[in-house]
């Protein structure tokens, strides 16, 4: 059924975008908009898990209705598939990257709830701008707060209540999202009940938590923010982490702070910034006690349409306080980004992203599958 409804909707959300036709409907205080992406995306590196095509595309849709004058729905719907498997495997595994609806209350702001983005994201997303690599060093799908996230309810306000311009601020409440797992006493260990429904890994579990995040443009093209989520860790993380030589992280909560600067200005952009996560980061078969990530970017349009862009991306991890296994703090990711990104016309561009790996082949590495490879990524991309 997913194959048939895609084989009728994406020729027509092509065609309608083809023909730039990004407003659907606009009428009687109800408006739709579609917009997306395709992307024709290669990778070349000696990772062989990564190298080769990486094609996708991204299809959504934004609907508003006008309630009052001061009252209004709304509501947001983002489907990605991967084109780069089995025509029966092209569905990604979560396709739904955002599925919203809410509502606007004049200057005191908007609530919706749905799967939307973890409030981290609203001072992380600066340095997440690269052609393809970046922000990545914690801002993790489904990983509480930090990537788009499930059960999440989102309060906006712009311009502090209509009274200070280019104060806004976010308020961020997340459902418990717990696993099918249950803990078997003959075994004395975790088992899986074998039910598929809302079924979640270990480290995808969150318990239910809270966000805040504020940013402030000082209107000259400055810009600054800070952002703090704290959540409620499952039964099953909690008790897997008290364990003797645990790699997963012992705690009863899950934290995550960030804060950074930006400056967007003369054709210029440079973002940095700073976040660390407590008991929260995934890797391997792991979650790591602390993380300390560092982000880095600049960029400059040229007016014939060429965007150079340089980046740097550090992040390092400590590992459970019961696992003594490796040093003290070990590199999760750590790598220079080279790339450019030219546009064609305004929904017509290419790009090509260079990700220097600083990381090395050591014991940490390897048992951690972490890749230490370089990536280079071509792309061109349509938008509509």
């Amino acid at each position: 059924m997913k194959r048939d409804i895609l084989a009728v909707v994406v020729p027509a959300l092509l065609a309608a975008g083809a023909a730039n036709a990004a407003e659907v409907y606009n009428k009687e205080g109800k408006k739709l908009d579609l917009y997306g992406k395709v992307d024709g995306l290669h990778y070349f590196s000696d990772a062989k898990l990564i190298d080769g095509d990486q094609s996708y595309a991204r299809l959504g849709l934004k609907g508003e209705s006008q309630i009052s004058e001061q009252l209004s729905g709304y509501g947001q719907w983002e489907y990605k598939i991967k084109v780069n498997n089995p025509q029966e495997e092209g569905v990604s595994t979560k396709p739904t990257s955002l599925i919203f609806a809410g509502l606007k209350f004049g200057d005191a702001g908007s609530l919706d709830y749905g799967r939307n983005y973890g409030i981290m994201r609203d001072v992380e997303g600066w340095t997440d701008i690269m052609p393809e690599f970046g922000g990545n060093t914690y801002t993790i799908t489904d990983n509480y707060m930090t990537g788009t996230a499930d059960g999440v309810a989102t309060y906006r306000n712009k311009n502090f209540f209509g009274l200070v311009d280019g104060w806004n601020f976010a308020v961020q409440h997340q459902a418990k999202n717990n696993g099918h797992n249950f803990f078997n006493k003959n075994n004395n260990r975790w088992e899986s009940s074998g039910s598929p429904k809302n079924s979640r890994a270990l480290q995808n579990q969150n318990g239910s938590g809270w966000g805040l995040a504020s940013t402030y443009d000082f209107g000259t093209g400055v810009s600054a923010g800070a952002a703090y989520a704290s959540s409620d860790r499952t039964e099953e993380q909690r008790s897997r982490g008290s364990m003797n030589n645990s790699n997963i992280a012992n705690g009863n909560t899950a934290e995550s702070w960030t804060a950074g600067v930006k400056y967007n200005a003369n054709n210029v952009y440079l973002a940095s910034t700073y976040a660390e996560t407590r008991n929260m980061t995934p890797y391997h078969e792991s979650i790591a006690e602390k993380t300390q990530n560092l982000e880095v970017v600049a960029q400059y349009q040229l007016d014939f349409g060429l965007r150079p862009s340089l980046s740097y991306m550090h992040s390092k991890s400590k590992a459970p306080k019961f696992n003594n296994s490796y040093s003290n703090y070990n590199d999760l990711v750590k790598f220079v980004d080279v790339g450019a990104t030219y546009d064609f016309k305004q929904n017509l561009s290419t790009y090509v992203d260079y990700k220097i790996n600083l990381l090395h082949n050591n014991n940490f590495t390897k048992s951690n599958n972490i890749s230490t490879d370089d990536v280079v990524a071509v792309g061109l991309v349509y938008r509509f």
